[in-house]
This record gives structure tokens, sequence and C-alpha cells, in this order.
């Protein structure tokens, strides 16, 4: 049995970030869900209101032998705009903001250490990623699960997906699974 570790990421839609993270070598399990809020059990009709204080967010179930922490934030940073607040393309509200939420002080750390240089390396603006402490995290409903991969014809998995999944190929190439 492999030994694995959680990341629990907000940056965007979680179809779309599901659909990243499942690609790559190292990650075992991708669940979207809902954090970071203050309603217990939301729903995704109470979420996508922006009234729960939730983020659409997914956990990340990855083996740290074959991806580290720090490389799956590089794949977060790269793969959605994290000096945007609030906003991710089309989508719009504090449910799409960009956030880490730490299950570890070393998590906190990395998070931090990455913001701060990629600050004054990478990005045009400053980046807004909110870093926070991981509180409960629930699971989307069953429609949500999976979503990219059971509906590759969706409009908007075509439109803002699948330019993302090149993008992810173009950069991370050597990090995605082979199968």
């Amino acid at each position: 049995m492999k030994n694995t570790e959680t990341a629990i990421l907000a940056n965007g839609c979680f179809w779309c970030s599901e659909a990243v993270f499942q690609r790559l070598e190292g990650v075992e399990k991708v669940t979207s869900g809902y954090t970071g809020g203050h309603i217990k059990n939301p729903a995704y009709r109470e979420v996508c209101e922006g009234t729960t204080g939730h983020a659409e967010a997914i956990k990340i179930e990855f083996d740290p032998q074959t991806i580290s922490y720090k490389e799956l934030l590089t794949v977060f940073f790269a793969t959605h705009d994290p000096t945007t607040l609030n906003r991710q393309g089309n989508d719009i509200g504090t449910q799409y903001r960009s956030a880490i939420f730490y299950l570890n002080e070393p998590q906190k750390e990395i998070a931090e250490e990455m913001i701060e240089r990629l600050n004054t390396t990478t990005f045009d603006g400053k980046i807004v990623t909110q870093v926070e402490k991981a509180s409960e995290f629930y699971s989307a409903e069953e429609e949500h699960i999976n979503f990219y991969n059971l509906n590759k014809d969706f409009p908007y998995c075509r439109v803002v997906i699948n330019p993302k999944l090149r993008k992810l190929k173009d950069n991370f190439e050597k990090k995605l699974k082979t199968n």
C-alpha cells in the first residue's frame, strides 16, 4: 500500500481542477467538493449563489514519492490565474477564489514561500491566492464527480477545460500519467 498525503486546492471551477490533477503521475485520487465556508453540508446550488463562504475545491490524494506537494502547487499556479480576485474566466464570486487549504505547517510554509517567489518572478500582477488552514471538506454531488472524463463533449469542457489540458501537456508532459 502506498503512503499517500492529501492536498486541498481551490482554483476556480472544480470540473477544471479535477481534470487537470487527475492526469498527473502520482495523483491517486481527486475529489471535487466544497470547503472554507460556514455552512455544513453545502449543496452545489447554495455554493454557486455565493452565500456559504465555501469555495469549489478539490481534495488530492497523492504519492509524495512520485509527486511532491511543491510540484502540485507548481501545476496549480500554472493552470489558473492566481492574480484575479474571486474570478476565473467567466466564473465570478468567492466560490471561485484561488486558495490553498493547508493541512500542516510544512504545507503552509511551502505555499507561502512559493507565493513570495512567484510574486517576484512570474506574474505581472500580485498573487491573491489565500493560504488558509483546512477546514471540513464536503464532497460534491455525484453528477460533479469525474465530470470531464464523463462529459468531454459538453460545451464547457471543450471551451474551458480542453485548453487547460493542452497547457498542462505542453508544460508538464513528463509529469503526466502514461495510461
